[in-house]
């Protein structure tokens, strides 16, 4: 099986001469379809500038990077991405910020009415379709975020530290909600995140990324069957794990 995401040497450095800043080098890494992998590693070692070469919003000075089988080095179709704030427009409705994507691509928005419908209710926000951003909690402003990186189907997610602004009991029904929308999108997943016991819950495959310039220093594979409940949290293999991929980052 061919990998979804493939990155193959990859290098970005932000600006030129001698005062610019290598952020990731030489990173290789491959995802594979429906795969849930989490990036994990200390505050600026380049975690969010792998995310943005995968979308397509950075280019790297050397490298390549590979989407389902195709090289791809511009925004893609494919891939869907959820930022840390929602970055709702105040002045739409629920239904019109997720149907947001569709404009932008000069889609038939109509064609898409009952995909965001059927989102709404998946995200439990039924009734709010009408609401404006204004008027909702900030879990529930990250759910219609949700909702719009999915409208459009992509066979790629995108999670660039989504859930850390939320308090903790919404961060954890957020986890719950994650883990069906995966398993119902069928979607390969990329996760950035400071927590390493979100990346364990919600992981095939976590990745250490080293300090600057980030490189990949370790993988490590998560042998429970997805999708796994908030209990898991409280065993002694969970929190192996989260020791020990904890321990790598500190080295």
């Amino acid at each position: 099986m061919e990998p979804a995401i493939r990155l193959c040497g990859i290098t970005v450095r932000y600006g030129n001469g001698d005062g610019g800043l290598v952020a990731v080098a030489d990173v290789d890494l491959d995802v594979m379809p429906g795969e849930v992998v989490s990036i994990v590693g200390k505050s600026g070692c380049g975690k969010t500038t792998l995310l943005k070469v995968i979308a397509g919003l950075v280019k790297p000075v050397r490298g390549e990077l590979v989407l389902n089988g195709h090289k791809a080095n511009t925004p893609h179709r494919g891939v869907g991405m959820l930022f840390q704030s929602p970055l709702l427009l105040p002045w739409r409705t629920v239904i019109k910020n997720i149907l947001l994507p569709i404009e932008v691509l000069n889609g038939d928005v109509r064609s898409y009415l009952s995909r965001a419908y059927e989102l709404i209710e998946k995200v439990g926000l039924k009734g709010f379709e009408n609401s404006y951003p204004w008027e909702l909690s900030g879990g529930m402003q990250q759910r219609v975020a949700l909702c719009r990186a999915l409208i459009h189907k992509p066979s790629t997610l995108l999670l660039d530290e989504p859930f850390s602004a939320l308090d903790a009991i919404t961060r954890e029904e957020m986890w719950g909600l994650l883990q069906e929308i995966i398993e119902y999108e069928r979607c390969t997943t990329v996760l950035v995140t400071h927590d390493v016991r979100e990346a364990v819950l919600l992981s095939d495959r976590v990745v250490v990324i080293s300090g600057r310039p980030g490189r990949v220093r370790s993988e490590v594979r998560v042998d429970f069957r997805r999708p796994r409940g908030l209990d898991i949290q409280y065993t002694k293999e969970f929190n192996d794990y989260v020791a020990m991929i904890k321990s790598l980052i500190g080295d």
